[in-house]
């Protein structure tokens, strides 16, 4: 069963839409902020419920206080296999640094012509924050897309202190 919620930020108001197991527990499948490019929308047959979301908002809420650096929760994103394995290369990236295209190109082995693959890729990950392709830049130190917005790729990089100097 699909459910959803929404939970006020620091970013603004956050859509979680996770699948509720057969156990009882969630596996988050959709993190998205309002004006999104590709942001999800409310399937049609979930429905709302906040409980199944508690741990989700327990993390989110310690990540936004300072006291989370790493999330740990069941995930079910839904992507092609070339997305699923840039997704698992962003999941590596440290709290408190950034990486470039170029970097998660190269370390899923795409040539440096699939850069723009890879951005793309990046551009459509479901699970903004949670994957935190907020911390990938451009080679020149440049913040470059994000899905979520510009504004918001600053305030989570400054908020892990991996703001590059020339932008502060």
């Amino acid at each position: 069963m699909t459910v959803h919620t929404t939970l006020d930020s620091p970013l603004g108001e956050l859509l979680l839409i996770g699948d509720e197991r057969a156990d009882g527990t969630l596996a988050l499948s959709s993190l998205s902020v309002p004006g999104q490019k590709g942001g999800a929308a409310v399937p049609a047959d979930s429905r709302p419920d906040a409980a199944p979301f508690a741990e989700v908002v327990r993390q989110l809420g310690a990540y936004f206080v300072g006291d989370l650096r790493d999330f740990d929760l069941p995930l079910a994103p839904r992507g092609s296999a070339f997305q699923e394995r840039i997704w698992a290369a962003i999941d590596e990236i440290p709290y408190g640094t950034t990486t470039t295209y170029g970097a998660i190109a190269e370390r899923v082995g795409t040539s440096r012509a699939g850069v723009r693959a890879v951005g793309t890729a990046i551009g459509a990950n479901p699970l903004l924050l949670i994957r935190p392709c907020h911390r990938v830049i451009g080679a020149d130190g440049a913040l470059r897309g994000y899905a979520g917005g510009l504004d918001r790729k600053e305030y989570l990089l400054d908020h892990e202190g991996a703001l590059p100097a020339r932008l502060r």
